[in-house]
C-alpha cells in the first residue's frame, strides 16, 4: 500500500489527521450548554479544523506518493473537495450535537462523514492533471468506502459516550484512522497509465504546482498544531471572591487577621495552608441539600436527580457526574457539589471524587486505599483514598461487621 510513498511525510498526514480530529471533536464538546450564537461559531470552528485535518491529510498524503512527473493540481476540484469537507463534517456533527443523540442518528452521521471523505478524495484526485490516465480498481473503491464508514461510525461513538479525558483522544484516533486508512486504502487501488489512446487528465483551468501545494499544506499543518496547542491550554473558571465584613474576621480568626488574608469557598471560609470552616454564624449559612445537580448538554442545561447519581468526578478543569449509564459534565465545581450534596448519602471518598453510598455494588482494598465499584447499568469504579478508607467502611457498616465476627 505504502510502496514508493515517502514514509516521513506518511506519518505525519496521520499525525496531522488526528491532531485535527482531536481539536475539532474537543472544540465540539464545548457545544453543550452555550448560547444559540456561540453554538453556531463553536459548530463551524469545530467543523473547519475537522475539514482542514481531512484535507491537509489527504494532500500531504499526494505529496507523498509517487506521482508522475510534471502532474499539477487544478485549483477548482481541489477547492470544491475542501468544501465537501466542510459541508460534510458540519451537518454530521449538527446531527450528532442536538439533544440526545440516537442510534439511527449516530448511524446517519457516520455514514454521511464516510461519504464525504470518499467523495473530496476522489474529488481531489480529479484534479490531479497531467499526461497520464487514472484508472481506480472498483473493489477498492468499496473497500475504501467501508474503511472511512466503519471508523467514522466508531469514532462518533467512542466521542459520544465521554467527551473529555482519553475517549476524547481515542475518537481522534480513531478518525485519523478513518481519514488515513481511506486515503491509502484508496491510492493503493489507484493506477497511473500512459496517454497513448487513452483519455487523460489536462491541466485545463487554473492550476498549482506541487510545490505551492506544499506550501500551503505547512500553512495549514501550522493551524491545526497552533489549534491543537491552544485547545490544550485549560479554561479558568472565574472565581468571585465575596467581601467579607472584618468584624465577622475578627469574630472568627481573631483581630490581628486582615481580611483579605481571608477566602470563601463554596460552603465554607479558610485561611490559606488551613482547614476551611463552615460559614455558619457568619449570615451565610450553608445551602440545603439539592435534589438535582446541573449538568450540560448540546441543547442546553439538564439536571439530574440526586438519587439517580453515582458519582462525581473532577477531571482536569471539568467536573463529571455520572448516573449509573454515562457521564456528563457539570457547571459545579467539585467542591460546589459537595456543599449542595448532603452528607447522609454521599461522601468524599478522594480528592477528586465523590460517591454515593447506596449505590456502591463493591469494595476491594487496593494498595494504600481502596476501590469501589458503583451499580447501574454501565458499573464504573472509583478510587478511595487511604484517609478515606476507615470512614467508608464504617458507613458501609463492614467496621461493625468485622468488630462482630471477631
Amino acid at each position: 500500500m505504502f510502496a514508493g510513498h515517502n514514509p516521513y511525510l506518511v506519518v505525519l498526514s496521520v499525525a496531522v489527521a488526528i491532531l485535527g480530529g482531536y481539536t475539532g471533536f474537543g472544540i465540539a464538546t464545548r457545544l453543550r450548554g452555550t448560547q444559540s450564537i456561540n453554538r453556531r461559531k463553536l459548530l463551524a470552528w469545530a467543523a473547519g479544523f475537522l475539514a482542514i485535518g481531512i484535507w491537509t491529510m489527504h494532500f500531504i498524503g499526494m505529496l507523498a506518493a509517487p506521482i508522475p512527473d510534471g502532474a499539477t493540481y487544478l485549483v477548482l476540484p481541489t477547492i470544491i473537495s475542501f468544501l465537501i469537507c466542510a459541508l460534510v463534517v458540519g451537518i454530521s456533527l449538527f446531527f450528532v450535537s442536538i439533544g440526545e443523540p440516537s442510534e439511527v442518528r449516530v448511524t446517519a452521521s457516520a455514514l454521511l462523514l464516510g461519504v464525504g471523505i470518499v467523495s473530496m478524495h476522489y474529488v481531489g484526485m480529479h484534479g490531479l492533471a497531467g499526461d497520464f490516465h487514472i484508472e481506480h480498481k472498483p473493489a477498492i473503491i468499496w473497500l475504501a468506502s467501508l474503511v472511512a464508514v466503519g471508523t467514522a461510525y466508531g469514532g462518533l461513538k467512542i466521542f459520544l459516550a465521554q467527551h473529555v479525558g482519553s475517549r476524547l483522544a481515542l475518537s481522534a484516533v480513531a478518525f485519523g484512522v478513518a481519514v488515513s486508512g481511506m486515503h491509502y486504502t484508496a491510492m493503493y487501488g489507484m493506477r497511473f497509465r500512459s496517454v497513448t489512446g487513452l483519455p487523460h487528465h489536462s491541466a485545463d483551468g487554473l492550476s498549482a504546482s506541487p510545490q505551492a501545494l506544499a506550501l500551503i499544506v505547512s500553512l495549514l499543518c501550522f493551524l491545526i498544531i497552533a489549534g491543537f496547542l491552544l485547545f490544550l491550554v485549560p479554561e479558568t473558571r472565574t472565581h468571585i471572591r465575596p467581601a467579607l465584613p472584618e468584624a465577622a474576621v475578627a469574630r472568627m480568626f481573631g483581630p490581628t487577621l486582615a481580611a483579605e488574608e481571608v477566602d470563601i469557598v463554596p460552603g465554607a471560609i479558610s485561611i490559606k495552608g488551613q482547614r476551611p470552616l463552615p460559614l455558619a454564624g457568619l449570615g451565610q449559612p450553608r445551602p440545603g441539600p439539592a435534589l438535582r445537580i446541573p449538568v450540560e448538554g448540546a441543547d442546553g442545561v439538564h439536571f439530574v436527580e440526586t438519587a439517580d447519581v453515582r458519582s462525581i468526578n473532577a477531571d482536569a478543569h471539568y467536573t463529571m457526574v455520572h448516573d449509573g449509564t454515562r457521564e456528563r459534565m457539570s457547571p459545579w465545581s467539585i467542591s460546589e457539589a459537595e456543599s449542595h450534596l448532603d452528607p447522609a448519602f454521599f461522601l468524599r471518598v478522594h480528592r477528586s471524587h465523590i460517591i454515593a453510598i447506596s449505590h456502591v455494588a463493591f469494595v476491594r482494598k487496593e494498595g494504600e486505599g481502596a476501590v469501589v465499584e458503583l451499580d447501574g447499568s454501565a458499573p464504573h469504579l472509583v478510587p478511595v483514598s487511604r484517609a478515606k478508607s476507615a470512614e467508608l467502611r464504617a458507613r458501609l457498616g463492614l467496621t461493625r461487621r468485622r468488630a462482630q465476627q471477631s
